[in-house]
């Protein structure tokens, strides 16, 4: 922006204000600008912000995503530490900033198989967004566990290389190799798995006190996950799942105009075309 510009007054103004599920909460200081009301507001997209989440490595690295929050809302100055509840919330008003609130949708009858175009109010959908409950420690023995909702930038990483697991298993699928380097290069793909999983409960816990210390400490955390006994990480990671589960997009209410079949749609933020101009 160019200071002394005579067209300041024509720029893109705040089209709708949101109110974040996580209400503020688990940012870093200095990550999130929250006005005293609670509601930031959301700009529309410039053609910019459109070209870039037409670029698939930068949807695929985050940093479309990144990029078109700073630009739409710039309340958040640092979209990668979102608690990623707030990620899905802010992209939904974005679109609805940007086009509308109204998008179709067409949806297949899981009873008739009937195609029907129908619109959904965005609206809606961010209303039933809903933090889990991160309040209530996990108590294991004498250990309470204290949990954060995972970030964004910890929810993209694990999608990488989540992605990168599933291909090479898919390389290995269709390689003609001896069953012995088979064997191994599987033992490393379920070793990755296995650390992602843990690294993402570690990053779920903000804290474990125990009788004599409160221990905040990132590698701490960490050692302890992997040094504990399988039904303690069980239940931490069980409890893990339960409230990113609840944070999660509900499903969609849905009655078949054919049929009269009442089912649920899932409705998932592709990215990829989520952003089609006006789609």
């Amino acid at each position: 922006m160019l200071p002394n510009n005579p067209l300041t007054q024509y720029f893109r103004q705040p089209a709708i204000y949101i109110r974040l599920p996580s209400k503020g909460k688990f940012y870093p200081p200095g990550a999130l600008s929250l006005p005293p009301n609670g509601e930031i507001p959301v700009l529309p997209m410039t053609s910019v912000d459109e070209i870039t989440y037409r670029t698939p490595d930068a949807l695929f690295n985050g940093a479309a995503t990144v990029a078109v929050i700073q630009s739409c809302v710039p309340a958040i100055r640092d979209p990668w530490v979102m608690p990623a509840v707030d990620v899905d919330a802010v992209l939904v008003g974005i679109r609805i900033a940007s086009y509308g609130h109204s998008m179709p949708i067409s949806p297949v009858c899981p009873e008739c198989r009937e195609i029907e175009d129908v619109n959904i109010d965005l609206r809606a959908v961010n209303d039933n967004i809903s933090l889990g409950d991160y309040e209530t420690p996990v108590h294991v023995g004498d250990l309470e566990f204290y949990l954060n909702p995972i970030r964004y930038q910890t929810v993209n990483h694990n999608n990488q290389i989540q992605l990168e697991q599933q291909q090479k298993i898919n390389a290995i699928s269709g390689t003609e190799i001896d069953d012995k380097t088979k064997t191994e290069k599987l033992k490393e793909v379920i070793a990755t798995i296995n650390e992602i999983t843990i690294q993402t409960v570690a990053h779920s816990i903000g804290a474990i006190k125990s009788p004599t210390a409160m221990v905040t400490e990132h590698e701490f955390i960490l050692d302890y996950l992997h040094n504990c006994d399988s039904s303690t990480f069980n239940q931490l990671r069980d409890h893990v799942i339960k409230q990113r589960e609840i944070s999660e997009i509900k499903p969609l209410e849905m009655t078949c105009s054919s049929c009269s079949h009442k089912y649920k749609q899932p409705f998932t933020l592709d990215l990829s075309s989520f952003f089609a101009n006006n789609s």
